[in-house]
């Protein structure tokens, strides 16, 4: 067997057991793939930023009780 410089793992004689529980190691990247992934990942990170930005406008902020659980409570001014 004569292998080339960058064949890398795939080069090794490996079971296909290791093959299929090792997808990633034996593919070429997928551009298309890989950029609808971060594409999907940057818009959930900016939903997320919208959602708090848009409580946070609203008056609300995260408040902890005893048991310490998270939720969001309506700022209080001291007058009320």
């Amino acid at each position: 067997m004569t292998e080339q410089p960058g064949d890398g793992i795939r080069s090794l004689k490996t079971s296909p057991a290791f093959r299929v529980t090792n997808f990633e190691l034996y593919v070429k990247p997928n551009v298309f793939i890989m950029g609808f992934g971060l594409t999907c990942f940057g818009m959930a990170i900016g939903y997320i930023a919208y959602m708090k930005a848009k409580y946070e406008s609203m008056g609300y902020y995260v408040s902890l009780d005893q048991d310490g659980q998270e939720y969001f409570e309506k700022k209080k001014s001291k007058w009320d």
